[in-house]
């Protein structure tokens, strides 16, 4: 029924990587449902794979008896003793090889489709141990289909899974184009493995710049912290561990080719390139580039920073809809509340006004806020979504629409105040 069997069976062990034993194995259950379709469920048949052979051989067991009441379950002490074994004796339970060509197309059809079920349930647990270990790897492969939203990725042996949350939103592929990711996850559930990438994952930065950087893959440079808004901006902060070591002139290389490298990968994303350091004023401060800070007010018991700008600036500190500060909060682990040198002058308790600009925070929704450490549409436009909706009464949904509102109203405010000779960011 399967010519060349061996062969077949020590091909698809090397092409697909699977144990030879896995595969017999499958074939010789396969064989077993063959024959109970064939002889029906009540038999008592074994199957084993002749490897000198190289057939699966079929065996019905049957009891040996004086007097056969059940013909499917019984042979006559005569008949056992005349065909199988001329030592028979009643009790005893002989097996009769069985001709697989008399099981039929319908029960070979299905044989095959326990076999191919077997054969893919083992390459997806071969998967699973060869990339479960793998996670915050970088990989690059190929498109190779779209499901639903989610990108399926050629990896060779292998499919990964881009799903929406995962992508960078500006960002298109076609069928069969170079895709470079991150593996985030490999789960194994009912349907099998399932390799989890990401291109919008903090990680993939930092992977890309090991790749670029050979003093990072050698431990000379460490990335100490990263911060992105997938597909707009990035800052990574490094520090050496030798002195005479620039951090952030090898993270760039010679002309910017390093970081260029990494920007055209991620199709025009900014990176910036933050020295780290232990004085905390100083990494904020170096955080917010490119703008100048004139001083630092730390809080050290609300890891909060008040932090002065000249007043020309404050939209480079803020940056658009609030993004340079928040990818600095982001970066540092800091509270940062930026102001210029004309908001500094101005009384604490005008914060709670400032804040009221917001759809539908009154003063007690701004005490709420200034309570959490938040106290300014700085702030505000800097912070995280689930901090904002931790406070009762905040969902979600408002938190999100805040910080988008409170960077659009630095951004009027700025503009407002801006000198015509300021730098863009």
């Amino acid at each position: 029924m399967l010519p060349e069997l061996k062969r077949l069976i020590e091909q698809m062990g090397k092409d697909r990587g699977i144990e030879k034993e896995t595969i017999t194995e499958a074939l010789e259950a396969a064989m077993l449902t063959a024959a109970r379709k064939k002889l029906g469920q009540n038999v008592d048949i074994e199957a084993h794979y002749n490897d000198e052979a190289g057939e699966i051989e079929v065996f019905q067991f049957k009891t040996v008896v004086d007097k056969v009441l059940d013909p499917e379950t019984q042979i006559s002490k005569e008949e056992a003793r005349k065909t199988l074994d001329e030592g028979a004796e009643p009790g005893d339970s002989l097996g009769m090889k069985i001709e697989t060509s008399s099981f039929g197309r319908i029960a070979v059809q299905m044989a095959k489709q326990i076999i191919i079920q077997r054969v893919k349930d083992a390459e997806r647990d071969n998967i699973y141990e060869e990339y479960k270990d793998r996670k915050g790897e970088l990989l690059t492969g190929f498109v190779q289909r779209f499901e639903g939203g989610s990108i399926i990725v050629n990896l060779g042996r292998a499919e990964g899974v881009l799903p929406p949350s995962e992508q960078i939103h500006r960002e298109a592929y076609k069928r069969g184009e170079r895709i470079r990711s991150y593996i985030v996850d490999v789960k194994k559930n009912t349907k099998g493995s399932q390799i989890i990438l990401s291109r919008t994952h903090p990680s993939f930065l930092k992977a890309l710049f090991e790749v670029e950087v050979p003093e990072i893959s050698e431990g000379l440079i460490e990335i100490v912290s990263v911060a992105r808004e997938p597909g707009k901006r990035g800052k990574i902060a490094v520090q050496a561990k030798d002195k005479d070591i620039d951090p952030v002139g090898a993270c760039v290389g010679m002309r910017g080719s390093r970081v260029q490298s990494v920007v055209q990968e991620l199709r025009g994303e900014k990176i910036d390139i933050i020295p780290y350091t232990n004085d905390a004023a100083k990494y904020v401060s170096s955080a917010l580039s490119p703008a100048k800070v004139n001083r630092v007010l730390i809080d050290e018991e609300n890891r909060t920073m008040t932090v002065i700008v000249p007043d020309d600036q404050l939209s480079l500190a803020i940056g658009k809809n609030g993004q340079n500060v928040r990818l600095a909060v982001k970066l540092t682990g800091w509270k940062i509340d930026v102001k210029n040198e004309t908001m500094a002058s101005e009384k604490p308790q005008e914060g709670q006004t400032d804040l009221t600009k917001l759809t539908g925070v009154g003063p007690a929704m701004a005490q709420k806020l200034i309570e959490k450490g938040i106290k300014s549409i700085a702030m505000v436009a800097a912070a995280e979504p689930e901090l904002l909706s931790s406070i009762p009464g905040i969902g979600e949904k408002t938190a999100l629409h805040w910080i988008e509102e409170a960077g659009r109203i630095l951004d009027e405010e700025a503009a407002e105040n801006k000198p015509e000779s300021q730098p863009k960011i």
